[in-house]
């Protein structure tokens, strides 16, 4: 890919101001934001090496779903055919499930200081012990006291930018603790239409 700029790096320059291969950008070192003008490591704002990790020990992936894209045709049969008592799975390992009380298939309440959703067990030793994970785009059900019934982990991860320039995703980085529900469990809907007048 850079064979021309590697024999005569004059005559085929990279785009950069330095028509060189940069390490630390000026110019967004000029920018004055919130991160170094190279590249560097820095701490998740939730992991499991973090304090809070404390009250909420599990670590919330959370991927695309399989079985729609991202919200949409969530309704579809195929989509409603990979939940768990109607709600998106959580996927865990068996000995956090174990510590928990939780066995496959029972509907468990994720929390953190956030929100909290219900979602379906599903236990597995694919999934590293402390790391728990839930897909996108279940339809947002809420109740009135703020439990989201479908199981949408947007309720439960940051709100906030990757940084100041960039304004993307800060994903991946959530801590929870997950539970058996804490009263009786509602049904799911999401997919009711609303009341005509």
């Amino acid at each position: 890919m850079l064979e021309r700029f590697r024999a005569d790096p004059d005559a085929h320059p990279v785009r950069t101001p330095s028509g060189r291969i940069e390490i630390v950008s000026e110019t967004i070192e000029g920018f004055g934001l919130d991160f170094t003008p190279h590249p560097v490591w820095r701490e998740p704002v939730e992991w499991l090496g973090a304090e809070a990790a404390g009250e909420h020990p599990l670590h919330l992936l959370t991927d695309q779903p399989g079985r729609k894209l991202h919200s949409q045709l969530d309704s579809s049969p195929h989509s409603a055919a990979g939940k768990v008592a109607g709600r998106e799975p959580i996927y865990m390992n068996p000995a956090d499930a174990t510590a928990r009380g939780i066995r496959a298939g029972d509907v468990v309440e994720v929390f953190n200081d956030r929100g909290r959703c219900l979602a379906g067990a599903v236990l597995t030793d694919k999934m590293m012990p402390g790391v728990v994970r839930i897909s996108t785009g279940a339809w947002y059900d809420p109740q009135a006291d703020g439990l989201e019934k479908h199981g949408n982990p947007n309720v439960l991860t940051l709100d906030i930018g990757a940084s100041d320039l960039s304004q993307g995703c800060a994903a991946q980085t959530c801590l929870v603790q997950v539970g058996l529900p804490r009263g009786p469990v509602p049904e799911v809907t999401a997919f009711d239409p609303p009341v005509l007048i």
